[in-house]
């Protein structure tokens, strides 16, 4: 059985507010946006702040803090996870 993650709804991200860039683990481009990024410990919201390994729902979409980068981690949708 799966193990339920427990994320706060964040809604959509704000351009015109503070955000960590959101990629997918297994794209290219993870290990130059990590580089680029310094290996924040932290992640950015809408402004808000959130520590490495924390998890939010942004709609549907389960996202990850990850060395200061969101990551698609999977879904917010209790009917399909």
């Amino acid at each position: 059985m799966a193990e339920k993650i427990h994320a706060t709804q964040v809604g959509a991200p704000d351009p015109e507010r503070r955000n960590s860039p959101i990629i997918e683990e297994t794209d290219e481009a993870f290990e130059v946006v990590g580089q680029e990024l310094d290996s924040s410990p932290l992640c950015y919201f809408n402004d808000a702040s959130y520590d490495s390994g924390a998890f939010i729902c942004s709609g549907s979409e389960l996202l990850r803090c990850l060395q200061g980068s969101w990551v698609r981690a999977g879904s917010c949708d209790p009917d399909h996870p």
